[in-house]
This record gives structure tokens, sequence and C-alpha cells, in this order.
């Protein structure tokens, strides 16, 4: 379970402050998968980034029972100079999981060949992007976050990550921000919509994106 507690969070855009969030308290339910809607620079990515212990709120908190992943492909975080290799190792001593174990699970999955004993920074973006999927799912989260990453590599390397993904998602919760709703819908079961920095919850994901296509003026989906 994650849990938000007065989660408040704004920038300075142009001379006025821009809430992202404003003192949401929200509980994201154990072994439930969540849709994240709201519109183009509600701040999706942002509360994702503050859940996932990347960003810091300007208040309040948030609590989990289990360990939360990252932002599942995201490879900011690896050190430039550093090899896959020596990045999954730092991570798995950052985590607590075994590190052999992590290595050869990451080597095999991403498909880096001898690219992986070589600098984070002689990789492409497919690369990296492969490298950052392999350690996300090597290592247990009860909480997965999920940012439009799911479409990695070629067609057989995407099925490969769609099916470990939902081998996990079988067993933990997760977040996910994506602009598809069939995407959403496939994934998720629940709904939380984000506009003007206030977070409704729905336990229908029918509902939450009904609320959100209104929040757009759009007309309601026919039944």
């Amino acid at each position: 379970m994650i849990v938000l507690e007065n989660l408040t969070k704004s920038f300075l855009l142009g001379g006025q402050r821009k809430y992202v969030a404003r003192q949401i308290n929200a509980t994201f339910p154990a072994r439930t998968s969540v849709a994240l809607i709201g519109r183009n620079g509600a701040g999706k990515s942002t509360l994702l980034k503050i859940i996932g212990g990347t960003m810091r709120p300007d208040a309040g908190q948030v609590l989990s029972e289990g360990a939360i992943s990252w932002q599942i492909g995201f490879a900011g975080s690896f050190h430039p100079e550093l090899t896959g290799l020596q990045n999954t190792r730092f991570i798995a001593r950052v985590y607590g999981v075994d590190t052999r174990e992590l290595e050869d699970y990451v080597s095999d999955f991403a498909e880096l060949g001898s690219a992986f004993r070589a600098p984070v920074r002689t990789y492409s973006s497919g690369m990296r992007a492969r490298l950052a999927f392999g350690v996300s799912m090597g290592i247990p989260f009860s909480y997965y976050l999920i940012d439009e990453v799911t479409a990695v590599g070629d067609r057989s390397f995407r099925a490969k990550c769609t099916d470990v993904l939902n081998d996990r998602l079988s067993q933990a919760g997760s977040i996910v921000v994506s602009h598809s709703a069939s995407t959403l819908r496939s994934i998720c079961s629940a709904g939380a919509v984000l506009e003007n920095g206030i977070l409704r919850y729905f336990d229908d994901i029918d509902e939450a994106l009904e609320v959100h296509r209104e929040n757009m003026g759009e007309e309601p989906k026919r039944k």
C-alpha cells in the first residue's frame, strides 16, 4: 500500500506558481494496478518521481508498506562512466539483493552482449532502455511505477518485456501513466485522475477515464 499524506508540489513558471499536487491525501491499495490519468502537463510524471523518491515534495510525505520501484525503464540514474555490469552491481547493493543473481538476470534479459561490460556513456538510448528495464525487472518490488516505457526494442524484445512485466504485476501493484486508454484498461483495474493539483481516486478504471474525458470537455462515451 502507498499512502500520500498532504502531498504538495509546485513550480514557478512565467512568474506564476503551478501546482502539481495540492495537499493530496490518497491511498493506493496493495496488489492493485492504478492508472494515473490527466491532461498533458498535469504533472503525472512528476508525481511518479515524488512517489518513487527521485524528487522531493514541497510538503507532505509518501508512506509505503513495501518497496517502490523507480520509473520502469528510467536510465537517468546510471553512472555514465561505469559499465552496465558495474551499474547493475551498484544497484544490487543499494537495494540489498543478491549481486550475482541480478548480474546474471540483467545480462540475459537485456541482450547487450559484450556492451554489458562497456561504459554506459557509449550506449544508445535503446541500449540504456534495455539495461534499465532489465534491472527494473530483476528486483522484486511491491509497487511498480510505469511511465510509457513498455515499448522497448524490437518486436520480440517488446513481447518479452510485456510477458515479464505481466508476471511481476500478478504479484504486485503498480501506478501506470499512458496516453492509451486501451493500454490502461489492459493493465489497470482502478484509476486516479490528476487535475489542477487535485487527485481523485476511483475503484473503477472506466469511471476514472470518463471523469478525465469530462475534464477535457469531450463527449461522454456511448455505452
